[in-house]
């Protein structure tokens, strides 16, 4: 039996030990979270399942990930981690919904729910996916007055040099585009190729946060959508969201091998290997930039976040998925939970961490996230 750990505000009230409904409600310190979004790995895996893909915890191909978790490594002095997060459609009796592929869980993690999405569809176009549900994260914050920002590798550039294009000139990424540059390479992985979906982009899938399908310039809401190349101004400049979502590209968020595969400290890899070399490397050089900007230091809040489980028998607790936060407000030293989390427990903790109502569908019932924190960082209230 699951017990919520925001369950013990109702017991608190019943016991007359919350503040009284006239005095304010309590606020939570972290101002700016950053999610960092990565594809198609479990964190653990049954040793039956080690053929491909290969599990991310204790991999030589993620040293920076796997150090992010070990006590006494100096990047884990602000870390804490998940054991046992998992799939949506996972249940502890082992009955199962099958949330799968991708594009799923994205919308999951706005909305708490699939929304009877099974496909990786793009969202405008034949077999389009968009939702017009306004009860969604992203919408949510607008509503409260609070900031979002999907920063998508990929995206609003020229496809000749990558080069990120003015802002004027942005749109809203509806479309998949996945091609080799004709001069340019990729910053990270130092390829020519590149690749941006949609169904890795939570906000594009939803009307309420995507202009209503305006695929031109003057698309009010384009200006959520700024090409990665512009992150590092906006850190640098304090212009940032109060919540921002970060997309690597096909390559970089693990997803996919690049063709040539990819050498990671002096180690060539081929295959799954090599799609998780590039996504380590990825985190390894992004999450320092955040972590140096006065954003973070500030109330910052960085989640390395999974799409689903891989594998057979996918949706069951023998396969978990990787959640690591990383906080000044972490209880840090890569600390480990081994309760049960889900994309719900995201969910209802950034409702609870800006203050939001209500909460969103399968949020309702999930554990939050705050035993990854010092006490008193979560507000313990119901939405």
């Amino acid at each position: 039996m699951r017990i919520r750990l925001r369950h013990l505000a109702v017991l608190a009230a019943v016991l007359g030990a919350v503040p009284s409904a006239g005095r304010a409600a309590p606020v939570s310190p972290i101002k700016h979270v950053f999610v960092i979004a990565f594809e198609n790995h479990n964190w653990t895996q049954p040793a039956s399942d080690d053929a491909a893909p290969r599990q991310i915890f204790r991999n030589s191909a993620a040293p920076y990930i796997n150090g992010l978790v070990t006590p006494g490594n100096p990047n884990s002095a602000q870390v804490s981690f998940a054991a046992a997060y998992h799939n949506v459609g996972a249940t502890a009796d082992g009955e199962t919904i099958d949330i799968h592929p991708s594009e799923p869980s994205y919308i999951w993690s706005e909305a708490g729910s699939n929304l009877g999405v099974f496909t990786d569809d793009d969202p405008l176009g034949l077999g389009g996916t968009e939702q017009r549900t306004k009860l969604t994260l992203s919408n949510l914050l607008q509503r409260a007055g609070k900031s979002w920002r999907s920063y998508q590798e990929d995206v609003n550039i020229d496809y000749t040099d990558n080069r990120g294009l003015p802002r004027a000139q942005w749109t809203v990424p509806f479309h998949t585009r996945v091609g080799v540059f004709a001069q340019g390479i990729n910053a990270y992985n130092g390829s020519r190729q590149y690749g941006y979906a949609p169904k890795h982009n939570p906000q594009v899938l939803f009307a309420v946060t995507n202009g209503n399908g305006n695929q031109t310039a003057a698309n009010p809401m384009a200006d959520h959508y700024a090409p990665l190349q512009q992150l590092a101004a906006d850190l640098a400049s304090g212009n940032l969201a109060d919540y921002t979502w970060i997309t690597p590209d096909l390559y970089n968020d693990m997803h996919t091998a690049l063709d040539a595969g990819f050498t990671y400290h002096g180690v060539h890899y081929t295959g799954d290997q090599a799609a998780i070399a590039e996504g380590d490397n990825f985190a390894s050089r992004i999450v320092p930039v955040i972590m140096a900007s006065k954003a973070y230091k500030d109330g910052g809040l960085i989640i390395l976040w999974w799409d689903e489980t891989e594998g057979r028998n996918l949706d069951d607790y023998q396969h978990t998925i990787p959640e690591i936060i990383i906080s000044p407000y972490a209880k840090g030293h890569a600390f480990m939970t081994s309760l049960n989390y889900s994309h719900s427990s995201d969910l209802v903790t950034m409702e609870e961490i800006f203050g939001l109502k209500p909460c969103l569908r399968d949020a309702c019932k999930a554990n939050d996230l705050s035993d990854l924190f010092k006490p008193g960082t979560i507000p313990q209230s119901l939405p």
